[in-house]
């Protein structure tokens, strides 16, 4: 492993034990920013993030995806990858031989330095999501994301790796697929000129610690309920105030956790938001 990848002109180098690769008819431009997917399911990818300007983004190469399939890793004629907790209990747990070899494939060409490239397990038990996270991750060179199965992973392989568990909320997927396409896409979007209008992205739920204004549209009148008038007024001023207002106000009946963190009587109001 080395801290930068080698490149033959603009293109990557790729090892030579091949994930399986997305959106091909497009070079693999170095310098982009990369999701390594480590999973048993690499047909899931890249699912919704090939759509819509995450998949055009994907399409021209402002963002790359690689699914490595886990199952390669396996042990034996089966290619075994989980095996029966160790002290009883029911499932099966992803074993720590088969996940170490996938993560050393995946970080193959990757820096070492964490900050440009976090190693996430998204596990229920992580820490929240938040979209500081997601601004984290857009400003490195690219991530590994291990997608769980089963009972979860060996403790060991984890600590080994030093991985960082992130959830997305209090509930449990069948698998991590989901949970890392949504990671990904929060993360890609803050990718300059993904979603071509940056301005986009400064007013939106969290990016200021409180949940986005409500939003307006025409027709002006629809069945009775008319759009605010100070929308209307043309005085920007005063329009910036009332959402500011609308927000303060939402987050405060809605998210009483992010309140507290946003005027700072929040004890947690240190962590990433």
């Amino acid at each position: 492993m080395v801290d930068t990848p080698k490149s033959h002109g603009r293109l990557s180098i790729a090892a030579t034990l091949k994930p399986r690769e997305l959106m091909t008819d497009r070079p693999d431009l170095a310098g982009a920013w990369k999701a390594k997917v480590i999973t048993l399911f690499p047909d899931a990818f890249p699912g919704v993030l090939g759509q819509s300007l995450t998949g055009k983004a994907l399409q021209d190469g402002l963002w790359s995806l690689d699914a490595i399939d886990l199952r390669q890793f396996g042990i034996g004629k089966h290619r075994d990858v989980d095996d029966t907790p160790t002290g009883g209990g029911a499932g099966m747990v992803l074993r720590a031989d088969v996940v170490s070899a996938a993560l050393d494939f995946a970080a193959i060409g990757t820096p070492l330095d964490r900050s440009d490239w976090p190693v996430v397990y998204l596990s229920p038990r992580g820490k929240p999501f938040r979209q500081a996270m997601a601004k984290r991750f857009s400003a490195a060179k690219g991530m590994t994301l291990l997608c769980g199965r089963f009972e979860g992973v060996d403790q060991r392989v984890l600590d080994e790796y030093g991985v960082e568990e992130i959830s997305l909320g209090d509930f449990v997927l069948t698998g991590g697929e989901i949970a890392a396409q949504a990671l990904i896409d929060a993360s890609v979007r803050l990718i300059p000129r993904v979603l071509g209008n940056a301005d986009s992205t400064e007013e939106e739920s969290f990016s200021n610690g409180l949940l986005e204004h409500p939003q307006y549209t025409r027709p002006t009148d629809w069945q009775g309920r008319t759009v605010p008038d100070i929308l209307l007024s043309g005085h920007h001023a005063k329009i910036a105030e009332w959402r500011q207002a609308q927000s303060e106000s939402l987050t405060k009946e809605r998210r009483p956790d992010l309140w507290r963190a946003y005027i700072g009587t929040d004890p947690d109001g240190d962590q990433e938001l």
